[in-house]
Formats: structure tokens, C-alpha cells, sequence
């Protein structure tokens, strides 16, 4: 399937018994799939909570990028290759394997606690394809655990998707190991491991071959956190189990293996993991541009804004502030009843948005100093920011080349960036401050990965990419942290129109509908 713009930089969306129809493309048939999303009641831990699915709770869409609502609007698209070969042996069966949160507090409510400023809420645990596991229970009587049935000797083809709101997750199945295949929707180098490592927004193939003495197996999925001085949430973990055949619910009087799990605080494995993982070299693959026409050097981190509006307050995380997430300073402004692409296209974009987004931060300082993390005197200089939506305007056909830099403003933890419609090659990442004169040379021009979704790493790292701005329209960039989002650590990329008609943005469809005032949808 081609990239296509699609008018969602901004969405509007009817929560209560919606539709929409989703037309799949291909060279070999046209597949149509209409999602129906609608509230139902569903209840985990002795309480029943309101959530939004999809038809009637298969939970089948990619995407749902509307406050909080992922938590529960969340799937793949599984694309096969079309003469049916991999680059691997052939699995017995496809597996999604869904990461993410249960929350017991509304998503929309939890969505405006945040837009207020307020970031103590925290999901109840984690879940493995919806299930809770049976590490959580409610009067004793432990939730279900995900069951995956195999077979000895075939191998299964994991597609470990982390959709979860806060937290990246390290997952483990005991007695066995993984082949890494695959990540957001490319084939990488086979790297064998015993434990994926998964962020939000990341999507990870891996093979599982049922090679151990049959019986039950226990997978676990752990979220990871960095240590104090950062914020600090609840542990959350879930798991699941690997079934052999002719096996007992008692595991035939056995005790079912556990994987030993790192410690939470541990966020070391993730920049191992993500930095080991390479490309699949292939003669017809997209190569790395060797010339860059446009470079960024984009900083992440923490700041605050005076909740009265005006520039001075008490800061040190105080009452009289808000605090918000940045890139180079500035904290993205989401408006509410307007979409940015519609603006664009209808060329009404003055006094909604500006194209100035900065190419690098308003001032260095030392990103990695870990004495800025508690709010004090030290901090409290870089801390005032401003909210506001700023854009980057690019030519079509533009190399362009980008580090993102994590701070330890305020916090130290990793970003996953995510930018829309592209594929990046991820060039090299690193731990501390990026110096170009040294770390220029750690650039895989040979094998890199090809990802939409970049882990800048934990304790304070940074990760380069490059892309050619080839998909003309508006594309939203952003941290893969919900809270982030919310804070405002995004901006979008506006990418021109090319030489030709099948270069340019095309109109919207004729059945779209656009945004009305009040953020619904209007004909």
C-alpha cells in the first residue's frame, strides 16, 4: 500500500457509536472493513468501567490517536508478503502480541487531568492481549492470563506491539528465546535474543519456536522506569502463558517457569536491545541519502508555563505551574476545534499556526546533568517555556537530517518519536550528549534500520535519522508517551507539494467530513 496524506494531523472523531469505513488497496484486491466504535462496560478488579471499542470489542484498528483513547482502541494491520515467502522460515501461525494498560479511570477525564497539569494517575496494570494475568486479583480470585497454544517444533511469528499510555516494557517467555525479524513494518538483520524490548508506538516481529520439554511456560511483560531522582509510578507487570499439548492446568504437578525479569530501574537492556538491532541489507532495498540538504539538532525535555497565563510565577513544579513537555523550548500547542491539514490545504493557516519551528534549541547547556532532574535553583533557569504551534515547512524531495537529544530537565526518561507517514533510517544512538565531531563517525550508512518509530534512549541519550521528504501533506511528530503528547512534545512537518500530480496532496475525498467549531464533525 502507497503512502497516502491523510486529513489526521488533527482528528475529529465521534466517540459514541461512530463508523467508519476503512478501503485497503492493493495490487491484488480491494478490501473493505467497517469499524463500528462504541462504549461498553467491562469489568477487571471488582469494578466496571466504561470503555470505547470496536466492533463490539475486537479490538482490530491501529492508530486511535484522540486524547487517551488508545488504551483500549488499539491492534494491528498485518501485512503479508504477496507471494507468501519470508526472508526467514515460514511461521506456523501469525501471533499479536499487544502490550498495554488498565486503567479504571475514564480516558476522557483522564485525558483533561492531564491537560490540566495533573499527572497522578496511573493505570492498575499492565495487560497481554487484554487479559490482566494472574498476578492481579480481586478477592482472591486472580484475572485471566493470555494463552498461547503451540505446537513442538513450529516456530510463531510474534508481533509484540506496545500500546501502552506510559510505559516502554521489556517482555520475556521462560525457557525459550526470540529471533528479532522485524519492527514497524520492515525486516531487520536476525538478532537473537532472550528478551524484547518494546516502547510505545513500537511494533517488533520476532520468531518463538517451540522448542523446549512441553508443559506450561510463563511470558512476562515488565514496565521499565529510571531511577529517583525521577518521578516515579507504580510497578506494572503482566503474564501470560505458552502451552505445550497434553500439558495439565497443574503443569502435571511441575511449577511453571518464571523469566527472570531485570529490575524496573533497569533501563540499560532497552539501549542494548534498540541499539543491536540492524537493517536487512537487500539489493532493491531504499538506500541512505548521502547528502543532507536540511539538519536539526531537536531537544526533549520538561519545562513550565505560569498557570495565569503571564511569565512570572513560582516555579520548582509549584502550584502556580504548569508543567509541559518540549522540543527546542517550545511546547506544542494542539488546537482543539480546527484541523491543521484542512488550514493547510485551504491556505487559512494564518493565525493557527507558524512555521518557524527551530532548528536547534535556544541555548546549549549540559542536556545530560542529572542535577537538573529535582526541581531547584539549578533547574529553574531552563525551566519557563511557552506553549504555542509552531510548524517546519520542508521542499519536496529534501534530505533531511535530524537528533533528537533527550535532557534531563526535570526528568531523565527515554522519548519514543514517532513522525507520520515515513520511514526513517535510524543511523546510530547513543548515551549522552551528541557531539557531532565524534559521534558523526558511528553512522550506519550500510544496514540501518528503517522505523517510523526511534527509542531516543534513556538516561538522557540521542538518536539521529534521516528521510527524504518525499509524501507531500502534514505530518504530525510527537513523543509516543501519552503524557508527553499531552504536555505538548510534538510539532508537525509541513512537506510541499512535488512536480507532478501523483507529487502533490490530493483533495480531500468527497465524503469527508470537516471539523465544526465545537470539534465535531460537520458536512
Amino acid at each position: 500500500m502507497g503512502k497516502l496524506s491523510m486529513a489526521a494531523s488533527i482528528l475529529c472523531m465521534a466517540l459514541v457509536a461512530a463508523l467508519a469505513t476503512v478501503t485497503t488497496i492493493s495490487e491484488a484486491a480491494v478490501v473493505e472493513h467497517t469499524f463500528y466504535v462504541h462504549e461498553m462496560n467491562v469489568t477487571h478488579l471488582c469494578n466496571t468501567t466504561k470503555i470505547y471499542v470496536v466492533n463490539g470489542g475486537h479490538v482490530v484498528v491501529a492508530r486511535a490517536h484522540v486524547t487517551c483513547l488508545r488504551a483500549t482502541i488499539n491492534g494491528a494491520f498485518i501485512v503479508r508478503p504477496k507471494n507468501g515467502r519470508y526472508p526467514f522460515p515460514t511461521p506456523a501461525k501469525d501471533v499479536p502480541i499487544i502490550i498495554g494498560e488498565w486503567w479504571q479511570l475514564d480516558l476522557i477525564e483522564l485525558d483533561r487531568r492531564m491537560a490540566d497539569g495533573n499527572f497522578d494517575d496511573n493505570p492498575l496494570s499492565a495487560t497481554i492481549n487484554g487479559k490482566l494475568g494472574d498476578l492481579s486479583n480481586c478477592s482472591g480470585i486472580p484475572e485471566e492470563s493470555f494463552v498461547l497454544d503451540v505446537e513442538p517444533g513450529k516456530s510463531y511469528l510474534l508481533r509484540v506491539i506496545n500500546t501502552a499510555l506510559f510505559s516502554e516494557y521489556y517482555f520475556k517467555v521462560a525457557g525459550h528465546t526470540f529471533t528479532v525479524v522485524g519492527a514497524d513494518g520492515n525486516y531487520l538483520t536476525p538478532y537473537r535474543t532472550d528478551m524484547v524490548v518494546v516502547a510505545p508506538g513500537e511494533a517488533i516481529d520476532v520468531l518463538l519456536v517451540a522448542d523446549a520439554p512441553p508443559g506450561l511456560y510463563h511470558m512476562v511483560a515488565l514496565a521499565n522506569q529510571p531511577p529517583e531522582p525521577d518521578p516515579q509510578i507504580p510497578l506494572f507487570v503482566s503474564r501470560g502463558v505458552v502451552r505445550y499439548p497434553g500439558v495439565r492446568p497443574d503443569n502435571n504437578g511441575l511449577p511453571v517457569p518464571v523469566p527472570l525479569m531485570p529490575n524496573q530501574h533497569n533501563t540499560m537492556p532497552s539501549f542494548y536491545f534498540h541499539n543491536n538491532l540492524t537493517g536487512l541489507a537487500h539489493p532493491d532495498r531504499h538506500r541512505v541519502p548521502m547528502h543532507v540538504d536540511e539538519r536539526m539538532f531537536i531537544t526533549l525535555g520538561l519545562g513550565s508555563i505560569c498557570r495565569d497565563g503571564g511569565t512570572r510565577c513560582k516555579r520548582r513544579r509549584s502550584n502556580e505551574t504548569i508543567v509541559v513537555a518540549t522540543m527546542n523550548n517550545v511546547s506544542f500547542h494542539h488546537p482543539t476545534t480546527t484541523s491543521l491539514l484542512e488550514r493547510y490545504y485551504d491556505g487559512t493557516g494564518k493565525g493557527v499556526y507558524t512555521e518557524d519551528f527551530p532548528d536547534h534549541p535556544p541555548r546549549p547547556y549540559n542536556y545530560t546533568n542529572r542535577d537538573y532532574i529535582p526541581p531547584g535553583p539549578l533547574e529553574e533557569a531552563l525551566e519557563p517555556t511557552f506553549k504555542a504551534t509552531k510548524l517546519r515547512r520542508f521542499k519536496y524531495n529534501t534530505s533531511v537530517e535530524i537528533v533528537f537529544q533527550s535532557t534531563a530537565l526535570l526528568q531523565s526518561d527515554s522519548n519514543p518519536m514517532h513522525l507520520h507517514g515515513y520511514d526513517f533510517f535510524v543511523l546510530a544512538q547513543g548515551i549522552g550528549n551528541f557531539d557531532p565531531k565524534r559521534d558523526v563517525k558511528k553512522f550506519n550508512y550500510h544496514n540501518p534500520q528503517l522505523r517510523n518509530t526511534v527509542q531516543v534512549p534513556p538516561r538522557t541519550g540521542w538518536a539521529a535519522i534521516r528521510f527524504v521528504t518525499d509524501n507531500p501533506g502534514m505530518w504530525y511528530l510527537h513523543c509516543h508517551f501519552e503524557f508527553h503528547i499531552v504536555m505538548g512534545m510534538a510539532t508537525a512537518f509541513i512537506v510541499e507539494d512535488g512536480p507532478t500530480p501523483e507529487t502533490s496532496l490530493p483533495p480531500p475525498p468527497p465524503e469527508y467530513k470537516r471539523c465544526s467549531a465545537n470539534g465535531l464533525m460537520k458536512p
